[in-house]
């Protein structure tokens, strides 16, 4: 079963096309990664997911059950923008009074529960405005969690939050998605974060899905490889896959040659030489996670390198 399916789902705002004819699916047990800039529509989404908005056009699915419009399924739990916390209350009052409104049975054991699979039981009778940014942002992960759903949508979760904040609520909410088989469509702007928690993203520009991909993607994406520039690039291939047959080769778009497979610079352009194959460039290629998404998201490039990344030059 799909956790969440949509076709064709859109938002407009008078003229402006906040979400533009999306179609996606996400399995249980995934934890996705919703990445664009500000104003893509990320937040746009969640919100029509969770019945907050209602879409223009479009349908949605939550754990194969059909969204009827404006309504949500009980069995999804969602922090979006800020949590919605009575800083007057104490976290467990908190977390009850939602319990209570979801008609949840033994509310009090279930509140207790949630705030101790997020850590803060031991601060559940303190007052909220007593709270740092990171155990507000905690408690408003246990106000998701209330009704014990099977799939969260959390909107950029880590903002605000200092390095061992956002840590530990990287780690509470992994813990959680791996405790409670949970999926997870988690939006979020600190890319080396989700780097270490999401199976597969998502890249959202201007309303529109423009790619998806899986971590291991990413990853293959990301990796360093040697750049070769020559006149006769197909030539050349022969030469190097014959000298160094465990490597990994292609011709890129602009006629450089990819080698992948951590071969030596140095003995690259060697064998080249002996070949009397003239060597324009030659370099590694550096690519960060950063520079991959900051290119679907369709920003400038941060570099000022004729657009190849970074590199090391030999």
């Amino acid at each position: 079963m799909d956790a969440i399916k949509t076709v064709g789902l859109s938002k407009t705002y008078g003229r402006k096309r906040a979400v533009d004819n999306l179609s996606f699916t996400i399995k249980q047990g995934e934890i996705y990664g919703f990445v664009g800039r500000n104003g893509a529509g990320k937040s746009t989404v969640m919100k029509m997911l969770a019945g907050l908005i209602l879409p223009t056009a479009g349908d949605i699915e939550i754990l194969g059950e059909h969204m009827k419009t404006g309504c949500t399924s009980r069995r999804l739990g969602a922090l979006i923008e800020n949590p919605g916390i009575h800083l007057g209350l104490s976290g467990l009052d908190n977390v009850m009074v939602r319990a209570l409104a979801l008609g949840v049975p033994n509310a009090k054991a279930m509140s207790l529960d949630a705030l101790r699979l997020v850590g803060l039981e031991n601060v559940a009778r303190k007052r909220v405005k007593t709270y740092s940014l990171g155990m507000k942002q905690r408690l408003g992960l246990a106000l998701a969690l209330v009704g014990s759903p099977d799939l969260l949508l959390l909107d950029e979760p880590f903002n605000g939050l200092d390095p061992q904040g956002v840590r530990e609520l990287r780690t509470t909410i992994v813990e959680l998605a791996q405790l409670r088989n949970l999926t997870v469509f988690i939006s979020s702007h600190v890319l080396d974060q989700l780097e270490r928690m999401v199976t597969r993203y998502g890249v959202i520009r201007d309303g529109v899905l423009v790619r998806e991909l899986t971590a291991e993607e990413v990853d293959a994406e990301c990796a360093d490889y040697l750049s070769i520039r020559v006149v006769e690039p197909q030539v050349a291939l022969v030469k190097l896959q014959t000298a160094f047959p465990q490597a990994k080769f292609s011709i890129l778009p602009d006629n450089a040659i990819r080698a992948e497979g951590g071969l030596n610079p140095q003995q690259v352009g060697y064998v080249l030489s002996e070949a009397d194959i003239a060597v324009g460039e030659l370099y590694v290629h550096e690519r960060d996670i950063e520079e991959l998404f900051v290119g679907l998201m369709g920003a400038e490039q941060s570099r000022t390198d004729d657009g190849k990344g970074g590199g090391r030059h030999a």
